[in-house]
Order: C-alpha cells, then sequence, then structure tokens
C-alpha cells in the first residue's frame, strides 16, 4: 500500500525538524568548546581573558550580605550616611549590600571594553529618622535596582606602559590599590570610601607604570565630572592623581593620592575641596607577579587630609557668622591573615575620624558643613539642619572568614562606631551590631 501524499508531507517535516534539531544541538556544542569561535568567551579563565585575546569576553559578578543583629542605638542617630544610622536596637535583618554584575569584552588586542552594573547602598525607610520613603538603589515599589557603574573603553599601550580610558571609569582614590589590600569590602568600605570620596566617575584617565619590564612604579591620573553615576551639574571639574611604588618584590608597597574640587566659585565665596591622601601596606603572599592580600599576612595603614576652604559657617556667642577653612582628617590601621590556609582567616581594623579641626568652644556655639558626607548631622529629633557636625568617631571591626570553597566566604564579625561631641555639652555613645557576613563571586577571583 503505497504512502498517501499528506503521509509523505508528514515525514518530509519530521526528518528535517529532526536535522534541524542534531545540527542545532551540534552548533551549540561547537561554541561551548575552546576554540576560535564568537562562543569561546563562555569558557574563558581570568588568564585567557587577560591575554587580550580578541572577540573574546567574560561575564562575572559578586555578592555581600549579611544577617546582622543590632545590639546598640547612638541615642543621638548620628553616623550620617554609615550603613547603620537610624536602624532602631535589636533590630534583625537580612540584607544584601552589594550586587555587581559585569561584562568585560576584548575588542582587540589594543582596545577593551568595561561593563558594571550594581544595586548596593540600600538604606531602609527610617534612615535617618527623618527619611518617610525607602533610598539608596531602590525603586519606588522598594524593590532592589541596578544601576550602571562603570562602563568605558581602554586603548592599551598608547604609549608603552600607559592606557587611555575614557567612560565611567574607577578612580585612581582607592578601588585600584588600597582597597584591594584592605581585601574585605564586603565588611566595611576604606576610610575615604566612607567619606564618599568617588569609586566612579565618568571622564577620563591614563594609567600607566614608569618601568614597564617590573611594573615597580606606576601612576593614575583622572580627570571627570565629579558626580559619580550622575549626570554633570555645574563647569567644576574633579582631578584626581596617584603614584604607588612596590619594594622587597611587591611585598611593601607605598601610595600617595591627590585630588582637587571646586564646588562654588563666586566673587564672595572659594568654596573647595582638596585630598591628600597616604598609604603603607606590607602583604608577606605577593611575588614580583603581584600582590595577593587573600593569602597570608597583611597589615596596612592608611591616613588622609581633606582640606575643606571656606567650607564651615560658625556661629559665633557674641552674635555673627564666620566662615572656616577646615580640615577634615582620619586614619585607618588593619591586619589579616592566615589561620589555616585556603580555609581560615582573621581580620582586624580601627579608625578614628575627626571632621572639624577648627572647634574653639570659647568662640563659637555652632557649625554647619557644607561639603556632603563631611557634614553629618546628629539627626536628633529628625532635625539635621541643627545637628552637631564636630563629632569624632571612632570605628572598630574584627571577625573570621570561613572559606568552604574558593570565592566562597562567610564571616563572623562585629561592627563598632563610637560618636562624641567636640561641643560643650559633650555626649558619647555608639553603634554596635553583631553580623555573619557572606560574599561569593564567579567568572573571576576576589
Amino acid at each position: 500500500m503505497r504512502p498517501t501524499k499528506k503521509i509523505k508531507n508528514f515525514m518530509r517535516i519530521f526528518l528535517t525538524a529532526k536535522t534541524l534539531f542534531r545540527l542545532s544541538a551540534f552548533l551549540l556544542l561547537f561554541t561551548l568548546l575552546p576554540g576560535d569561535s564568537n562562543g569561546q568567551y563562555l569558557l574563558n579563565s581570568d588568564s585567557a581573558f587577560k591575554a587580550g585575546t580578541p572577540n573574546s569576553g567574560r561575564i562575572w559578578g559578586y555578592a555581600f550580605g549579611d544577617f546582622a543583629f543590632k545590639s546598640h542605638q547612638d541615642s543621638l542617630n548620628r553616623g550620617g550616611s554609615n550603613q547603620y544610622t537610624g536602624i532602631p536596637k535589636e533590630r534583625t535583618s537580612f540584607q544584601f549590600r552589594r550586587i555587581y554584575l559585569g561584562y568585560d569584552y576584548n575588542i582587540s588586542k589594543k582596545f577593551s571594553a568595561e561593563l558594571l552594573l550594581a544595586a548596593e547602598d540600600n538604606f531602609p525607610a527610617g534612615n535617618p529618622p527623618s527619611s518617610a520613603a525607602a533610598s539608596g538603589d531602590e525603586l519606588l515599589n522598594n524593590k532592589l535596582s541596578f544601576y550602571i557603574k562603570l562602563m568605558n573603553i581602554r586603548w592599551k599601550n598608547i604609549w608603552k606602559g600607559t592606557d587611555f580610558i575614557v567612560g565611567q571609569i574607577a578612580t585612581p582614590a582607592f578601588p585600584l590599590l588600597s582597597e584591594k589590600m584592605w581585601n574585605y569590602r564586603s565588611i566595611e568600605r576604606t576610610i575615604s570610601d566612607i567619606r564618599r570620596t568617588p569609586s566612579y566617575d565618568l571622564g577620563a584617565s591614563l594609567q600607566g607604570v614608569f618601568d614597564p619590564q617590573t611594573k615597580n612604579f606606576g601612576y593614575d591620573l583622572m580627570v571627570g565630572n565629579g558626580s559619580s553615576a550622575k549626570p554633570e551639574a555645574d563647569n567644576f571639574k574633579w582631578f584626581y592623581g596617584d603614584v604607588y611604588a612596590y619594594f622587597l618584590n611587591k611585598k611593601l608597597v607605598f601610595d600617595i593620592y591627590g585630588d582637587y574640587e571646586r564646588l562654588n566659585w563666586l566673587p564672595t565665596w572659594h568654596h573647595s575641596r582638596q585630598m591628600w591622601k597616604g598609604y603603607i601596606a606590607f602583604n608577606s603572599a605577593a611575588t614580583t607577579k603581584g600582590i595577593d592580600p587573600g593569602n597570608g599576612f597583611t597589615v596596612g595603614l592608611e591616613f588622609f587630609v581633606n582640606n575643606l576652604k571656606s567650607d564651615n559657617f560658625a556661629t559665633k556667642i557674641a552674635g555673627g557668622v564666620d566662615t572656616l577653612s577646615t580640615a577634615a582628617n582620619g586614619i585607618s590601621f588593619y591586619v589579616h591573615g592566615d589561620i589555616v590556609k585556603t580555609k581560615l582567616r582573621f581580620f582586624a581594623r580601627f579608625d578614628a575620624y575627626n571632621p572639624n579641626n577648627k572647634v574653639d568652644n570659647n568662640t563659637y556655639s555652632k557649625y554647619v558643613g557644607n561639603t556632603g558626607n563631611y557634614n553629618d548631622n546628629s539627626y536628633s529629633k529628625g532635625v539635621t539642619a541643627t545637628g552637631d557636625q564636630t563629632y569624632k568617631q571612632q570605628f572598630f571591626t574584627a571577625g573570621l572568614d570561613f572559606m568552604p570553597a574558593k570565592n566562597v566566604h562567610f564571616m563572623p564579625n562585629v561592627w563598632y562606631n563610637h560618636y562624641a561631641t567636640q561641643l560643650a555639652n559633650s555626649n558619647a555613645d555608639y553603634d554596635l551590631v553583631w553580623r555573619l557576613t557572606f560574599f561569593y563571586s564567579f567568572g573571576k577571583s576576589y
């Protein structure tokens, strides 16, 4: 019995679909295999990507967060924009503090591109107490959202030993060196990052070394808007500069950083900020190839002075207001190291910060700063404009770092911040938080 025309058509369609399915499966498998195909990036390792293979890329990311219990609350809710200001005593919470999703792509041996999406700074409603809505990287429905943190193109070796980068870039302030040596951004920002010196900005940069063969002496210069991910809102640019030097086979590093930005430049008010920052650290696991702060023993010291020109409006006891130039300053000391190599580590850190070196209780009764994050108010009774902007801070953290697998960390730790006013009516108090922090990464090592 001969097949009907309908059966013949059905068999033809079935065989064609079967062939296409096999071909599609073969092509998918081929793209996943190492080779010169466009799918090579799916299996690229860090080392393969860094080799600059044209038309290759990688997806990477990391996240950290905690289960936190706040056992004590500062009575005046001081701390400005720190993670726990305004959070009430005995509050418990699970929270992501940062989520990164990045993509790096090698356009050619000379050009590469970088994209980084971030969700972070997720302050809950009521922080500070005067706030009625959620803030940070939250949508109007209070859900956490990504924003574009980095987006740039790098021209490698524009001259020998120097790259040119344009776009939204990591600044020279701390993310490229001192933050890496601290190694525990998942626990807390560096001391200059706490004061919100930009870690990224939209602009142009030169990153290079003076000795391309050994790479022991380098520099990083940048000019940017000074507004991070937000559009430029004035005509003033932020200028950044950094030089560093490695010694003892890169085990010892020295770093000097400076920046400058005009904030207001009226005939009657020349207002600006200018930071100097120094850094020294020793990492026992470093080799001639580079630092390795996640292993061995590391000790570091970082300090800064931020000269705030015509920044502080000081109310005189006798009447009237003086405009003062102040110098906010801070120092940070930390240590971390192996207890059981690749499995268990410890870390500890202490910071001291003074926002105002011009406090004179015999002459002035109140100080109002005009530079963001150097004018922390006390949020007392929800009225920020009358808060204390002179209080010193002492920060301490310590904990253990358990690594059940590479790039997976569980870190029980304590977070403590002490506040003490410099005004005549002395008031000292503190925030204390106990945390179990988790951190994991994929696509490249951290």
